[in-house]
């Protein structure tokens, strides 16, 4: 049936997705031209409607043939037979194979994947296009991989370990990013008995995923990985189910716990140090056992003197004494870009890499730190903590449990940890000598010392014996083989200087010479790279960002950055991310002032800052999938932003990427790209709430602000207005929060902005009912909820109906609050907003439980724990498992309720949040009331 021309089908698309349901006029301008409409949108889509209503129902006006399109208020409907949408068909066969694999029916939730994976027929909406049906394929694409994983991941269970391993091959290949497809091919193979094949999966998203993201493989598949190379027995394939109802195999197992393994790779070439090894060793008992009490151990010493080379090295002869893992940081304590590590950011980048769920990770840094020592309070675990400052940046991190070690290496003297904590410092000088002769006969060969002994010493003492220095001079000399060490050691006299910024200690020479010798030697190309990354934001860099940053496309950069690194002025420093060492950096800065024209590095900064931008959008809408979407502006010719294929790896991306993301939020708000700083502000919103960075969150909020006001942006602002109002409710600062939302409504009324003002105003409804200002909240819920209701906006009126729903239940008006609540949930049920769902069915249980309609409320309460469990609501889990346990004590079921309350208290006591003692008191009371004694 030839339905017209692309516009007009996606007309009939964005009507079919709707499922039944009325779209209007202003959802369909939205769904086919996005932000930037035509003059006369409306009169074309009505004619598009026209159009279609002529192919569909040919006999329309005679009245003999069914209606198909149906006028329906300020909009359009399509009517469509039950079982009409394939899509509605599939998803519920996968509903019900998911309740019979729980059940243990696996050959029977097989077979129902496969019926539901056979109604797909080619690409969803290929060919249509608008931004509605670009989400739309996107969300289906995702809908039908996931699918396929269950389907074989079913297929294991049942033992066809070669027919998955067919399947999956062709489908890796199709999404080389997604983590958990390799994850079911390794196991494939390897229960195939083809365990080689297996481990070469594992290094090929390994790799795939450092050069396109610059991030490692997740926990799940690294421990995969860990497991086949120690050939664990649990990764045999199961005893085939005997029955439908299932067995012992079929049951879920429970997860391992993380096993951090994070330190860096250890120097293939360490030499000497056998004195600082042989007193950091004897921290340890001489048995080869685990400390009884904590260890830690303070390296201290100037820069580029090895402090860091030693303590790798030192981790990985030990690491085998600490079973439960390593973790490492790079505290960045004396980073030239001033983007020094708070304690917090280390303390959550360490319960991740432990394996706390991010709705698990107390708000409060101090409840951060109770988590993490309680988490390691029984655990013999190494920590390194690289680059500190101060003690008072590395306190909050040490561990107090026996069996642990912590190494800190730092340029100050930690002397309050050798007073207060016991540590036992260290102090690590320019090399002996001897041991600067092996570091260089290890470079260059002992052949080609032996031939030199007086140039090959004039070469140390000009870089002053430190390893740094050394490891320069070393890798051009050895990338030369022809030169002769005396020309070397000539170019280094010849060369002297003086390098400001090295501080560190009493050098008979200064190591400029070094680093300018070995720049010298650097290819055009690379030089001019190396300039340029001495302006990149953050500390440390991607390969893609390089890419971005420098104007070239990857594979050359790439290149570029292996030249740096064999050159030893760049580190790679985690697989597919860079740095500079702090020297290095100031030099890089250095040559930059002296050679790179100011145009092309302010061009260089604003490419990565867009590229950023991109990366960040693009990652948001796996972590806020359905959120309005910041605009962006164009990306500059060649640069590509990275594609996410999942939520973890989005997620996983911001968070190597956050310390770079906040620097490049400063750095365009303090070098005139404001419009940069509050749009890249804007699309983190996601990533900060989730992951609880409220102080990131509202400093990067008031910097894009403070910018965009400066710079006259009224539109900028009245965003950064809104982002810090919203962090501010975040971190429970309601009045602060409700004065900002006033400024930002103005903000958006001066600019004429009515969905923008809907927006705030439904906002300060929001946090005016947290307030408990609750006929103030009605106020502003109602004007907000009319206007989203003209502008078509349903996302904001399915959260609106839910805070007016909540309102009138605290105000007891129950009758009000079903309504409300009931709207609410066709709302949301018809924009995917299943976060706020699972809050509306809570809140209606109770309405259900408050009338006495017990059955009802359960119901209800067990529909939104499914939504809650859905999006990873941790606390909206125990919140409703809560009630459900005041509706088993209504009914006379105490025991019922002491199981509720309990699992309520132990998911809140997760995350040491406040409410954890209300229900404390509820068990307290209970127990002490005679069984059967109903509460009302």
């Amino acid at each position: 049936m030839a339905l017209g021309s692309p516009q007009q089908r996606a007309v009939f698309a964005a009507l079919l997705l709707r499922r039944g349901r009325p779209a209007t006029v202003g959802e369909l301008v939205d769904a086919i031209w996005g932000e930037d409409p035509p003059s006369g949108a409306v009169t074309v889509l009505r004619t598009y409607v026209s159009r279609l209503r002529k192919v569909l129902e040919p006999g329309r006006k005679s009245g003999q043939a069914p209606r198909v399109i149906v006028s329906s208020a300020d909009g359009y409907l399509v009517r469509v037979a039950q079982d009409g949408f394939d899509l509605d068909v599939f998803e519920r066969r996968v509903a019900e194979a998911k309740k019979l694999r729980t059940g243990g029916s696996l050959r029977a939730a097989d077979e129902l994947l496969q019926a539901a994976l056979e109604l797909w027929d080619g690409r969803p909406l290929a060919g249509v296009p608008g931004p509605l049906a670009a989400a739309e394929r996107y969300r289906l694409d995702e809908q039908w991989l996931s699918t396929c994983e269950s389907h074989l991941d079913l297929g294991l269970e049942l033992g066809r370990h070669e027919e998955v391993a067919a399947g999956l091959t062709a489908l890796t290949t199709g999404n080389p990013l997604r983590e958990r497809l390799y994850e079911l091919l390794m196991l494939a193979l390897y229960r195939s008995g083809r365990q080689a094949e297996a481990l070469a999966a594992y290094g090929e998203i390994r790799g795939t995923l450092i050069s396109e993201l610059g991030v490692e493989p997740g926990a799940a598949l690294v421990d995969l990985h860990t497991r086949m190379l120690s050939a664990d027995p649990s990764l045999r394939a199961p005893a085939p189910a005997q029955s439908s109802q299932g067995t012992a195999a079929d049951s879920p197992q429970p997860a391992a716990a993380a096993r951090p393994a994070q330190l860096p790779a250890d120097l293939p070439v360490f030499t000497g140090r056998e004195s600082e090894l042989a007193q950091t060793h004897s921290l340890l008992p001489a048995d080869g056992g685990h400390p009884n009490a904590v260890v830690i151990s303070a390296i201290g010493g100037m820069a580029g003197v090895g402090k860091t080379t030693l303590a790798v090295h030192w981790a990985h002869e030990i690491a085998h004494r600490f079973p439960d893992g390593q973790l490492y940081v790079n505290l960045r304590g004396f980073d030239a870009t001033g983007s020094a590590m708070v304690p917090d950011e280390a303390t959550h980048g360490f319960l991740d890499a432990l394996g706390v769920p991010p709705g698990q990770i107390p708000e409060r840094p101090d409840g951060r730190t109770a988590l993490f020592r309680s988490l390691l309070a029984d655990r013999r675990v190494l920590l390194l903590l690289d680059n500190a400052r101060d003690t008072e940046q590395v306190r909050p991190l040490l561990p107090t449990g026996p069996g642990c070690l912590a190494i800190i290496t730092s340029r100050n003297q930690l002397t309050g940890l050798i007073a207060n904590d016991g540590a036992h410092p260290l102090t690590l000088n320019p090399l002996p000598l001897a041991d600067a002769r092996d570091f260089l006969a290890r470079r260059i060969g002992t052949a080609r010392m032996a031939a030199e002994p007086e140039a090959a010493d004039e070469i140390i003492a000009c870089c002053a014996r430190l390893p740094l220095a050394l490891a320069i001079v070393a890798a051009r000399a050895a990338t030369h083989p022809s030169f002769p060490l005396y020309a070397v050691a000539e170019e280094l006299r010849d060369n002297h200087g003086s390098l400001d910024a090295f501080t560190g200690g009493d050098l008979s020479t200064d190591v400029r010479a070094v680093f300018s010798w070995s720049y010298h030697a650097l290819s055009a190309p690379a030089a001019r790279l190396f300039q340029l990354l001495a302006a990149a934001p953050g500390p440390d860099i991607s390969a893609p960002a390089t890419a971005a940053l420098a104007g070239l496309d990857l594979r050359e950069s790439r290149g570029l950055l292996t030249e740096l690194t064999h050159a030893h002025l760049l580190t790679e420093h985690f697989p597919g991310r860079y740095a500079f060492h702090d020297l290095l950096r100031i030099y890089a800065h250095e040559q930059a002032d002296c050679e790179e024209a100011a145009p092309e590095r302010a061009q260089a900064v604003e490419r990565i800052l867009i590229w950023y931008l991109h990366a960040s959008a693009a990652a948001s809408r796996f972590i806020t999938p359905n959120r309005p979407r910041v605009p962006l502006v164009p990306l500059p010719e060649g640069c590509v932003a990275p594609r996410f294929t999942t939520y973890d790896q989005a997620l996983k991306w911001c968070s190597a990427e956050r310390p770079n993301l906040i620097a490049a939020i400063n750095q365009a708000a303090a070098g005139g790209h404001s419009a940069l700083a509050w749009r890249l502000t804007a699309a983190l919103w996601g990533f900060f709430y989730l992951r609880s960075h409220t102080n990131d969150w509202l400093s990067c909020n008031r910097v894009s602000l403070a910018a965009a006001r400066r710079d006259g942006d009224r539109k900028g602002a009245a965003e950064a207005l809104t982002g810090v109002a919203n962090a501010l409710t975040n971190a429970g600062r309601l009045d602060e929060a409700i004065d900002h939302y006033h400024q930002a409504l103005a903000a958006w009324q001066l600019l004429g902005d009515e969905s923008g003002a809907s927006r705030i105003t439904g906002n300060l409804g929001d946090v005016c009912l947290r307030a408990g200002r609750i006929e103030e909240a009605l106020v502003h819920l109602r004007k907000a909820l009319k206007t989203y209701q003209t502008l078509g906006h349903g996302w904001g009126e399915g959260i609106c109906l839910n805070n007016l729903g909540e309102a009138h239940l605290r105000l007891d008006r129950l009758d009000e609050a079903r309504t409300y609540l009931e709207q609410a949930l066709e709302v949301q049920r018809a924009t995917d907003n299943t976060w706020v769902e699972g809050i509306s069915l809570d809140f209606l249980g109770t309405v259900h439980h408050r009338l006495q309609h017990h059955d009802a409320a359960i119901e209800h309460y067990q529909h939104a724990l499914t939504k809650h469990r859905a999006v990873g609501n941790r606390w909206g889990e125990a919140q409703t498992i809560d009630h459900l346990g005041d509706v088993h004590l209504a009914t006379g079921a105490p025991d019922a309720a002491r199981k509720h309350w309990s699992r309520a208290l132990a998911l809140l006591e997760e995350f040491n949040h406040r409410d954890a003692a209300g229900i404390r008191e509820k068990l307290g009371s209970l127990d002490g009331e005679p069984d059967g004694a109903p509460q009302g």
